[in-house]
């Protein structure tokens, strides 16, 4: 152990990395050698692993009942086989985790505070499902998940386990939406909610991050950061094929919103941008709602920095 007498400047780098990774090891209980991202940029959040409890199989109401909800209020709106449920982030802000079934089919829905972006897994793995925990990890300002079974940890952005058993695995994302409360009760009036009865205490009208998405500043560092935007930027972020694109809600908006067609990787698709909601949504050339990510400039830039960017045509 380190004297606190000891001169920083005494200390040599590489001891401190190891001493800073063996604290993340000890605080958490995860064994991070081998992780596929540098040991050494995986950072404790605060919380202890489970500190922000997941939900598991959660209690759901019809819209009709959904009383705290304002029409502003922002979800994350998941549509699957016509069976429609809505996420409230003033919920997840405070579990981050959804585990859940939609008919026969095991969901995990997910989302970091501290990136502003939301994701929908399948998580049936190899004939089993997959339930996850908060790890109180996180890697380029993302949470780390951690499957319960085999204890590895997956890095959302990523969409990958990074350490443990299932390491270089990856997840299937789900086609979500990100926007208010009103526009995915219009479009979906039949939709069920994510209950505030979550056998658990907190106060869901209250936002624990408020002020972070207007500030520039990050609560933990990233490997790769860019100014051409404001750090907590929305941008709607796809990934066709290995290419990365993003669409930043700040371009969209000087597009005059409506309709986008453009083309990725050899592929055609359409983007659908709602400025009086801030959503955007993307789909393929059959119509279908492709898995993007909507979430903060800083967050995709950070995870890839060799991103495509849409910019908005000048006007004469």
């Amino acid at each position: 152990m380190l004297s606190v007498h000891t001169k920083p400047s005494r200390i040599p780098l590489a001891l401190l990395l190891i001493v800073a990774t063996a604290a993340v090891m000890a605080e958490n209980a995860f064994d991070l050698r081998g992780s596929l991202v540098p040991a050494d940029e995986i950072h404790a959040g605060g919380p202890p692993r489970d500190g922000i409890p997941a939900l598991t199989d959660p209690a759901f109401i019809p819209a009709t009942q959904a009383n705290f909800l304002a029409p502003e209020d922002r979800i994350l709106g998941l549509n699957l086989s016509g069976e429609a449920r809505a996420y409230p982030i003033g919920i997840l802000n405070w579990h981050e985790i959804v585990n859940d079934r939609i008919g026969e089919r095991a969901v995990a829905v997910t989302y970091c505070p501290l990136c502003g972006t939301g994701v929908a897994f399948d998580a049936l793995h190899a004939g089993g499902r997959l339930e996850f925990g908060v790890s109180g990890l996180l890697y380029n300002s993302d949470v780390l998940l951690y499957d319960r079974g085999t204890e590895s940890l997956w890095s959302q952005i990523k969409k990958q386990a990074v350490t443990g058993p299932m390491k270089g695995q990856r997840l299937s994302a789900l086609p979500m939406t990100d926007t208010t409360w009103r526009a995915w009760r219009e479009a979906h009036p039949r939709t069920l909610v994510l209950s505030t009865d979550t056998g658990h205490s907190r106060d869901y009208s209250r936002d624990p991050y408020g002020g972070y998405a207007q500030e520039r500043g990050l609560y933990f560092p990233v490997s790769a950061s860019s100014k051409r935007y404001h750090p907590k930027e929305r941008v709607l972020g796809l990934e066709i094929e290995g290419t990365f694109k993003a669409y930043p809600f700040a371009e969209l908006s000087k597009h005059g919103g409506g309709e986008i067609r453009d083309r990725v990787n050899g592929r055609d698709l359409l983007v659908r941008f709602d400025p009086v909601n801030e959503s955007a949504t993307a789909y393929d050339d059959k119509g279908y709602q492709l898995p993007a990510i909507t979430g903060f400039w800083f967050a995709w830039y950070a995870f890839h920095p060799q991103t495509e960017i849409f910019t908005a045509a000048r006007r004469p």
